[in-house]
């Protein structure tokens, strides 16, 4: 069991994305293959949830496309995210926000909090 989060730990690529959390708005590049062809598409949503440790770890991120909701669930260590820029930071008291499902309007918008900048 040691030996397994052992290796986990070495073959864990380093994270060079910025750090984001659930109720954050954020546009994500996901590259895309198609055929011999790569292109870079954007999906800018709310991060609905993080989930997992290690390799293994994923996030939900949800937005609204001509009044129906699409979730896409990407993994943080994949290779083709090209880059994950955050749009505001959003103010949420859950790690997982599940009930924006449900919200429409002016009832799903989330409060921005203030980050101070380093």
């Amino acid at each position: 069991m040691d030996f397994i989060k052992e290796l986990e730990r070495e073959l864990t690529p380093e994270f060079n994305h910025s750090e984001f959390k659930a109720g954050d708005t954020i546009n994500v590049h996901y590259k895309i293959v198609e055929g011999s062809k790569t292109r870079i598409q954007q999906f800018k949503g709310v991060v609905i949830q993080r989930r997992g440790s290690g390799l293994t770890e994923t996030f939900t991120v949800r937005k609204m496309s001509s009044n129906v909701g699409v979730e896409r669930i990407f993994p943080v260590h994949s290779p083709n995210i090209e880059k994950i820029d955050i749009v505001k930071y959003g103010k949420v008291r859950r790690a997982r926000i599940f009930y924006q499902r449900d919200r429409k309007g002016k009832a799903a918008r989330i409060k921005e909090r203030l980050v101070r900048k380093k």
